[in-house]
């Protein structure tokens, strides 16, 4: 009978299994949104591809927008020329729609292949790869101006007057890469540089003692 009621004791003190749980369930009052939760990152995967497809679609709607582009044919001196392509044509097609256009009119550029025609924007020359919505997006900067501008401006600096903002657009220039190989070492094209990503062109620079801003 002892043992019986031994028996009886252990059970009468051993808690209930929901009293246990409760004790080894989680706090409410404790921040737990830092643990893994499946239901939550499948939730966040699921916005994020949304997300990422949203920016695709945008991004394709801005590239297919027409972009008129006034620019100069120059052979030493400018051949004004306004020619249409996409937002999201590189400078390579760019140029091959501006051989289009010039061959007519100019020998040296129905002659010419389309990877030796140059794109020179601000006093940089710009790499046939690149594509215009890279410059406008990024709000790329030339030596002389923003190269996400395409309205035009007179290049003043030809006009002997060194004042101008900063903000100003002139027409880019069309070039045969032999021509430049030639001229060089004279401005205009002794200001020219090939265009690097990595370089900031927002610092002024001078002109015969004129310091342009």
């Amino acid at each position: 009978e002892e043992d019986d009621d031994d028996d009886d004791d252990t059970t009468r003190a051993a808690p209930p299994l929901a009293e246990k749980r409760q004790r080894l369930g989680f706090c409410p009052g404790v921040e737990t949104s830092f643990l893994p939760d499946r239901d939550r990152e499948a939730d966040e995967a699921a916005l994020r591809e949304q997300l990422k497809q949203e920016y695709a679609l945008e991004t394709a709607r801005v590239k297919a927008e027409p972009l008129d582009i006034t620019y100069s044919y120059w052979d030493g001196s400018g051949h004004r020329r306004r020619v249409s392509v996409t937002k999201g044509s590189t400078v390579g097609e760019f140029l091959a729609a501006c051989q289009a256009q010039l061959k007519g009119d100019f020998r040296a550029v129905r002659s010419a292949r389309v990877e030796n025609l140059m794109y020179v924007k601000e006093d940089v020359i710009l790499p046939h790869h690149v594509t215009f919505f890279d410059l406008i997006s990024n709000k790329a900067r030339g030596k002389s101006g923003p190269l996400f501008h395409f309205d035009v401006h007179d290049d003043i600096r030809l006009l002997n007057d060194a004042t101008r903002e900063k903000e100003e657009s002139h027409a880019g220039k069309v070039c045969d890469r032999s021509w430049y190989e030639r001229n060089k070492h004279i401005f205009p094209a002794s200001r020219w540089e090939t265009f690097d990503e990595r370089t900031g062109y927002s610092a002024p620079y001078s002109i015969h003692g004129h310091v342009v801003r």
